[in-house]
This record gives C-alpha cells, structure tokens and sequence, in this order.
C-alpha cells in the first residue's frame, strides 16, 4: 500500500463512519422512544445529557486508541488486531509471548463482528430511506424491492472502495462537507421556529437550560446506551496506517479529531436544536387514527427529523417544507453512502492483516494491482453487506438484532483495546499513570457497562427486546463458533499452536 493520506485524509475517513447527518435522521425516533426497561416512564427529556456522559466515554477509548497508534505506528491495516500481538510479544519478560496469539485473535473476531456487520445495517437502512423517500410522493415501496435496493447500494459501495483510498477519500470528503452544511442550516432554522415561534405552539422544553440539564441521572444513563452507539467509528483511523504519510503523528490526531469535530461539535449543536425545537405541533396519525405530539410523536414516527424539517420549513419558509424534506433526507442518503464506504474500508484493511498473518483465508490477503487494495475482501464484503441488508428489511426486530450484535462486536473491541493498552505501557519508562492506567481502565469499565447494560434492558424488557438481544448474541455465538473452527483447522495444517511456547529470541517473539 502506498502512503497518500495525509491528516485530513485520514480524518475524513473516521468523521464519514461517525456521520452525524445520517444518526440524527436514523436514532432520534429510538432515542425519543427510550423508556426504563420494564416500564412505561419515557427518558427522552434527557436526550442530550446522556450524549454528553456518552462522549465522556467515546474520548476514553479514543485516547487509548491515540496512545496505542502513537506507540505502533507501523501497525499498517491492523488496528487493534495488531495492537493486541504487540502488547504481549514486546514484553521483555518471555512469560507473556505465550498470550499474543490468543489476544490477537479474539480481536480479530470482535473487530470483524463489528466491521462486517455495521454495512449491512447501513445498507439496509438506505433501503429504509428509499421507501420513506418513495412513501412521500405517494408510492408503496415493498419489501422486495427494498432487497434489490441493498443489494444495488452495496454493489456502489464496494466499487468506490474496490478503487482506492484516495476515491474513497475524497467522496468522504465530500459527504462530510455537504453533510455539515445541512445540519447547520436544519439546526439554525430549529433553533429560529423555537426564537420565533410562528405557531404558538407549546414546546416541550421550558427553555434551552432544560434540554442541557440532567433531569434523573438514571435516565442519563440509559440515553447513553443509544448515544453511544451514534459515536463509534473514530478508531476507524487506525486501520489507514499504512496509507498514511506519517502514522505516528497524524492517526492519533486524526482519531481525536474526528470524535471531536463529528461528536462535541456537530451532534450536541443538532440534537440541541432538535430537542429545543419539538413542541406539540410536531403531530403523528397512527393508521387506527391514534394522535400524537411531541417526544411521542417522535417515537412512533419511521423518520421525526424528517417530520420537523417539514413542521419548520412550513411555518418558517413559506410552506417549502416538502421540498426543504427531500432535500435533508438526500443529504442522510449521502451520508450514509459514506459511513457505510468508511466501516467497508475500515473491515476490508484489517481482514487483509489478519489474511496476510494466515489468521484468515489466504485469498482475503490479495492486493488489487492497480488500485493496492484488499479486492477479493471487497467483494467478499458486498456480498455478506448485502445478504445482511436484506435479512435488515424484512422487520423491525431482525434489524436492531443485527444492529446489536454489530454494538456487541463494538463494545467487545473497545474494552480490548483499552486492556491492551493498559498492558503495552505497563513497566515501560514511557508509562503514564493518567494516560495509560486510569484513562484506559475507565474507558474498560465504561465499554463493559454499556454492553451489559444493552444487552440486559433488551432481556429483562421482555417481549420483541427480547428477541432482538438474544438473536444479537446467537449471530455473536455464531460467529465465535465459525472463528473457533478456524482456527483449529488452521493451526492444525500450520502446525502453530494457539499458546506459543515462550522464547527468549526477540525474533522469534516477533513470530509469535
């Protein structure tokens, strides 16, 4: 791979996969919908406090992975699947070598249930979008052509990323920018309906002071679980090292950068101003002809931003919300068109290290020649995005199952790799007691609570939560049963043994 990007590039790609533009559009209806598990009490009015206690923790993990890259900046496309070797082999003391393959391996399958699952939860939400879109102007988009949408959107996806980083780049680049734009001017016209008030409507927020303010800390706590997963995606920039100019300097940068650009600045603007803004003209018909308003009609509503910006546009800009609609909502298509680019470059890279250390198919390894890119994962990437996809539309629940078993490879890959970090700098003159101790045990602990807090509301809520959080573990057993095997095989035919026998040779520990 031929090093090109520079600090925006690299920055560009991990602010694609956080979109705000898409999450606003995609989360606000489950956020606005959230209630303690099993109850009826909303914690909607806590929607941006428990994006703050989220980011809190996304800038953990963040600083670990900035530290790690710092430390590794030759870890190529290996991310924290190389992180996780280099953690045990570079220990001076030999004892430790023996866990570098087991460590690297749990982190291969965590960041692979991650990376490979998130595009076909983005792909099957365009095919969402589209039939919102189409729902619009009147037509019935069904099910089965919501399955040849995925399978269209994921063959375009992998075609830009089957070109090259630097294709790839600029389209993020250009999505981020439009992106932004949008959200401005969506956020700036929330912010003057709320100032102006041409309706006299009753908002549900006395004031900004109430949309900031914490109203019951456990409500903040639970708001977190679905903010956080709106910020995932800044570690993204460790998986360009090799394509990066200089790594040692601009992956750690880029991967703060991005948290702090997308998340500090872009989300708490938005959803500020979309929670500023909702009142009770904000409306819901439901087909048995119940009325909603407000957070309510937010929660039952396919897409509520979508609902507001024609609210606003009506009453602001002399009845263009229609237009002012589409033209919001084709901005969240480009969007996700760039996070799903991202998670599909992000994947494809590490599978390529894990294929290039025989830890995956040998043909997953392959380099396009003319293009340096992982081709044969590419592909192999468009298919299962696709497959995914479909599995996506066909309901509700076997959507969020999907989406959470994606958040479950996420959670179990950031607390790795803040215990991984923890372990590198452990005993080493450079070690740090703030930034590699405490800073990585929170964002550990942090990452451990978020992912049995998930999981445990969606089991003891019962009924469809249920289902989703036990199909999300079945599809993460799966895979562990699948990676296992593989492994076993492999190391059977190689002869390597999962516990290396320790060595004294710095070479041979480079090996393990």
């Amino acid at each position: 791979m031929v090093p090109t990007l520079g600090l925006t590039g690299v920055t560009v790609n991990a602010m694609a996969l956080i979109a705000p533009g898409a999450f606003l559009w995609l989360t606000f209806q489950l956020q606005a919908a959230q209630t303690v598990p099993g109850g009826t009490d909303s914690t909607a009015l806590d929607m941006w406090p428990g994006i703050i206690f989220a980011l809190i923790l996304a800038f953990l993990t963040a600083l670990s992975y900035a530290e790690l890259a710092r430390k590794y900046p030759e870890a190529g496309t290996g991310s924290s699947y190389y992180f996780a070797e280099k953690a045990f082999v570079d220990k001076a003391e030999v004892r430790h070598h023996k866990w570098a393959r087991l460590a690297k391996l749990v982190t291969g399958w965590a960041a692979h249930l991650f990376y490979w699952v998130y595009p076909g939860v983005m792909v099957a939400f365009m095919a969402i979008l589209v039939s919102y879109l189409g729902g619009l102007f009147g037509i019935d988009i069904g099910i089965v052509p919501q399955m040849v949408i995925c399978v269209l959107f994921a063959i375009v996806v992998g075609y830009i990323a089957y070109r090259g980083v630097n294709g790839s780049t600029m389209t993020a680049l250009m999505i981020n920018i439009i992106q932004l734009v949008a959200l401005v001017v969506f956020s700036v016209l929330a912010i003057a309906y709320r100032v102006i008030n041409p309706d006299h409507a009753t908002f549900v927020h006395d004031g900004g002071a109430s949309v900031v303010m914490p109203h019951d800390i456990m409500n903040v706590l639970f708001q977190s679980t679905v903010a956080i997963l709106i910020l995932v995606g800044f570690e993204s920039t460790t998986a360009f090292a090799a394509e990066a100019k200089n790594p040692k300097r601009d992956i750690p940068r880029a991967a703060l950068l991005a948290l702090v650009i997308q998340g500090l600045l872009a989300y708490l603007f938005e959803y500020f101003a979309a929670n500023f803004a909702i009142s009770d003209k904000l409306v819901n018909v439901a087909t048995d002809g119940t009325v909603t308003t407000g957070l309510d009609a937010a929660a039952v509503s396919s897409a509520p931003i979508g609902d507001m910006i024609r609210l606003v546009g009506d009453s602001l800009l002399g009845g263009i919300g229609f237009g002012l609609t589409i033209v919001i909502a084709l901005t969240v298509a480009l969007a996700i068109l760039g996070t799903t680019l991202s998670a599909m470059n992000t994947g494809v890279r590490i599978t390529y290290a894990m294929a290039q250390d025989a830890e995956m198919p040998e043909p997953l390894g392959l380099l396009h020649g003319s293009y340096a890119t992982p081709h044969t994962a590419v592909w192999a990437m468009v298919v299962v995005s696709a497959l995914i996809g479909i599995l996506g539309v066909v309901s509700v629940v076997t959507l969020t199952g999907i989406t959470l078993a994606s958040n479950f490879g996420t959670f179990v890959l950031y607390a790795l790799t803040c215990l991984w970090t923890i372990i590198a700098f452990q005993g080493r003159a450079e070690g740090s007691l703030l930034k590699h101790v405490i800073v990585p045990v929170l964002g550990l602990l942090a990452n451990l609570a978020m992912l049995i807090t998930i999981l445990g509301m969606g089991i003891l809520g019962g009924g469809t939560s249920q289902q989703e959080s036990l199909l999300a573990l079945g599809i993460a057993a799966f895979w562990a049963i699948v990676s296992a095997g593989y492994v076993v095989v492999s190391s059977r035919r190689s002869g390597r043994a999962l516990f290396a026998t320790p060595s004294a040779s710095p070479v041979a520990a480079e090996r393990v």
